[in-house]
């Protein structure tokens, strides 16, 4: 499936479930003109944070129309006091006070997370002038993890005109212990299954296939795979496996004869960020594929981050993928 036919499913998708996104940055100009197409091509509801008049005056300026745009001042709103309380209860064990609660809801990411949080909108988009680290942070302390899930981790969509695959953890885990790798295949699995609609096939990757080779390292992917089976039993996957026993018929049948996975696998699962990184950067740009992503999972709710080098169109095809997931 090209990228621009399954982008385009994606947002019909999202279309068609109705949901409200957050969109934090309104200082952006690509955040402005994002939420006018989201709401334009009716891909979403949307909801921007900061100051209506300033946000008013830039889309003027940019020629955006935001008819639809909800745009809430967390100074001005009603749900300040509600909020300060709310993040005061969640995090007063860790020193946080009054407040500093407060002046952390006043924020547009913190402010924007808590709206998802309390189901007053479904995703979250943000990260346009954010790093990563202030993303994370609001997302985990306002909406949290779901239970069973130990990590917030990544994956890329990558699209090649004959198969999508989704490549996981390429952004966010340094070096997942084995449960955290186990985590990592199940969240992605999940969503792999909730984008392109195709069952997913988990190929939990190391360079061994089926005792090929004997480290360390590849004792962690084996028990890594174990965990998946033991929690979600409903999830194909194997490993470990080589990336060409991976996705190579032939060479899957001939190494693992009698997996279900292996020349089959949609979901690569790498054992650590540094294979990952390199692995899907190598897939971009030396195999041609579309990257989308990184998109961030294991949390309860889909809060996403952006690269700081995003465009317009990577903003309004996260904030679809956004709301199809919620």
């Amino acid at each position: 499936m090209a990228e621009l036919e399954l982008i385009r499913t994606i947002k019909e998708k999202a279309s068609a479930k109705k949901r409200t996104v957050v969109l934090p940055e309104s200082h952006d100009d690509r955040v402005i003109k994002a939420a006018g197409i989201l709401s334009a091509e009716k891909i979403a509801q949307v909801i921007t944070i900061g100051n209506e008049e300033k946000v008013r005056v830039s889309a003027k300026n940019l020629g955006v129309d935001l008819t639809g745009v909800r745009i809430i001042d967390p100074e001005k709103s009603e749900k300040l006091s509600d909020f300060t309380n709310i993040f005061f209860n969640m995090r007063k064990h860790k020193g946080v006070t009054i407040e500093q609660a407060k002046e952390t809801m006043k924020q547009d990411l913190f402010f924007g997370a808590m709206l998802v949080k309390e189901s007053m909108a479904d995703g979250f988009v943000a990260g346009s002038t954010a790093s990563t680290a202030d993303v994370l942070r609001a997302a985990i302390q306002c909406v949290g993890m779901p239970e069973g899930i130990s990590i917030v981790s990544s994956f890329f969509l990558m699209i090649f005109p004959e198969k999508t695959y989704s490549f996981g953890d390429c952004a966010v885990v340094p070096n997942p212990d084995a449960n955290q790798l186990a985590d990592i295949a199940i969240s992605t699995a999940v969503n792999h299954q909730k984008l392109t609609g195709e069952e997913a096939y988990v190929a939990m990757l190391s360079f061994s296939t089926k005792g090929s080779a004997k480290h360390e390292l590849i004792d962690k992917v084996l028990e890594a795979t174990e965990i998946v089976k033991q929690k979600r039993p409903d999830i194909k996957v194997d490993g470990e496996l080589q990336f060409d026993a991976a996705v190579v018929d032939s060479i899957g049948k001939k190494k693992a004869p009698g997996s279900d996975v292996a020349g089959r696998a949609n979901v690569l699962i790498f054992p650590d960020l540094q294979a990952g990184n390199i692995g899907y950067k190598i897939a971009q740009r030396m195999g041609k594929a579309e990257a989308v992503g990184p998109v961030v999972q294991g949390l309860k709710k889909p809060l996403f981050d952006l690269s700081r080098g995003c465009s317009v169109d990577d903003i309004v095809s996260t904030a679809a993928i956004a709301a199809l997931m919620a």
